[in-house]
């Protein structure tokens, strides 16, 4: 296993269904990384294709250009995912507490994870159930910023710099073997540092979230 025990702890061990019991109908992260996450999502994604994804919300980001064949949506708050108009279908699950995914084999093109990869207490497993349900050459594209719910994010990624955590999710797509051999493409990088000093951003005084993207597909 890539983590240790203690790097998957939480400071807010209580049940994360009572976290997420309410709505939050807000976005986590500013518009300059949302228009850069669907630029992504257009320039990636392919129209009539399935697409999962997996922990979302009442938005997915997904261009509204490209139309699919079918987009699956999971999450942890029936409210927010029953307003997100992107969304074909919907299931509901605690990852950390089951992270097998009720979904058949290679039945998605694309999954995505947008802003929560931190919050995964087992993200080596959810990675590796990701490749199971692509199709082969499926892509798969983590985002995310320097934002989170601090007492929810596990400590592997709450005490690593920005830097370290692109390495962290890379090392979750190459920790996937299938027969000793890479289960995904060697990762791709997509890294938008914020200009503003980090105390600023803190504040929450100028500049725009730095935008970060880690993209993999599955090998044949």
């Amino acid at each position: 296993m890539l983590l240790q025990r203690h790097q998957r702890i939480k400071l807010d061990e209580t049940d994360d269904s009572l976290f997420y019991s309410f709505p939050r109908f807000v976005t986590h992260v500013d518009e300059a990384f949302i228009d850069q996450l669907t630029t992504l999502y257009r320039n990636r994604l392919k129209p009539q294709t399935r697409i999962l994804d997996l922990m979302s919300s009442w938005v997915s980001h997904l261009p509204n250009d490209i139309e699919f064949a079918h987009v699956e949506g999971h999450g942890m708050n029936e409210e927010e995912l029953a307003k997100n108009s992107q969304l074909d279908h919907y299931f509901i699950q605690d990852l950390n507490q089951n992270p097998k995914l009720p979904l058949s084999d290679q039945e998605f093109d694309a999954v995505l994870i947008c802003v929560s990869i931190q919050y995964l207490q087992y993200p080596e497993a959810i990675v590796s159930e990701i490749h199971r349900i692509l199709k082969p050459g499926g892509i798969s594209i983590i985002s995310f910023s320097n934002r989170m719910f601090y007492q929810k994010a596990i400590a592997a990624w709450r005490e690593e710099t920005e830097a370290n955590r692109i390495e962290l999710v890379k090392g979750y797509f190459n920790s996937v073997q299938i027969n000793h051999l890479p289960g995904f493409s060697s990762p791709e990088v997509i890294s938008n540092q914020s200009k503003t000093p980090l105390f600023m951003q803190m504040l929450g005084m100028g500049g725009s979230d730095p935008f970060y993207a880690v993209i993999a597909s599955r090998n044949s």
